[in-house]
């Protein structure tokens, strides 16, 4: 199983959250069980920790481009915390986002909310002393939610994980829906995307970089990741970039019906 890596710079509150992350055998079977339903059982692309280091990572730079540029995440805005407890909450909200679906898919952001209350006090734990502990839990549980179609985030924390759990969309990520037999639009827009970039943009802070080998992308952008950018309540606050070459790969040979 791939462990969470960020870059944690100076937050030691966060070292201290990743390590207890990556050596929590509770998380660590509910990614296995969030696979099996995904992967084994449905079809679909991982949503178990390479998914998990992917969210976490860019989910991360946004928001320290996003504070940066002077925005202040909930957790420092409303409860005057600092803005390395809001890392720990995007890291966290990351990490269990998508445990619900050891349950099913139908509905697995609710499960996630459900699961997540005693490991977060368990991963919390000792960093955090009430009334801290409990602020921190909803502030992660209201990241989680954030990524579901139905809820928008109120936070800057929900936003960036909202955005980041569609940024995982690169071609590496279609291999498994595609190899089962999975030819649909869904699979080969996602084998055209080569690259997806998080960086620090000119006219607004953040600069969403994708290249892609064939225009066939164009579906995971402008049907997927626009409608999460939409309601992240980051809309004016990102810049999307796409390229594609003049010449483009083929990704399917052939097709019957």
């Amino acid at each position: 199983m791939v462990a969470i890596e960020v870059p944690c710079l100076a937050n030691e509150r966060l070292k201290a959250v990743l390590e207890r992350i990556n050596a929590d055998e509770e998380l660590r079977a509910l990614w296995k069980a969030s696979n099996i339903n995904a992967i084994d059982r449905l079809g679909y692309s991982d949503h178990g920790s390479t998914h998990v280091r992917i969210v976490a990572r860019n989910a991360l730079r946004m928001l320290r481009l996003l504070m940066e540029a002077g925005h202040r995440p909930g957790a420092v805005l409303n409860y005057g915390m600092r803005p390395e407890d809001a890392e720990v909450v995007v890291v966290l909200a990351s990490a269990l986002h998508d445990i619900g679906l050891s349950v099913h898919r139908q509905n697995h952001e609710e499960f996630s909310v459900m699961l997540s209350a005693p490991i977060l006090r368990r991963l919390l734990g000792n960093v955090y002393q009430e009334p801290e502990l409990t602020f921190m839990v909803a502030e992660v549980q209201h990241a989680m939610i954030s990524h579901h179609e139905g809820f928008a985030p109120y936070t800057i924390e929900g936003g960036v994980v909202r955005v980041a759990d569609a940024l995982d969309m690169e071609k590496g990520r279609a291999r498994i829906p595609f190899a089962s037999g999975s030819v649909n639009i869904h699979s080969v827009s996602a084998l055209a995307i080569d690259k997806v970039r998080v960086g620090k943009g000119k006219e607004r802070p953040i600069l969403i970089d994708i290249t892609m080998n064939n225009s066939a992308g164009i579906y995971q952008v402008d049907e997927l990741l626009k409608e999460k950018i939409a309601r992240s309540g980051l809309r004016e606050l990102i810049t999307v970039e796409v390229k594609v070459p003049e010449a483009e790969s083929r990704i399917v040979k052939e097709l019957r019906l």
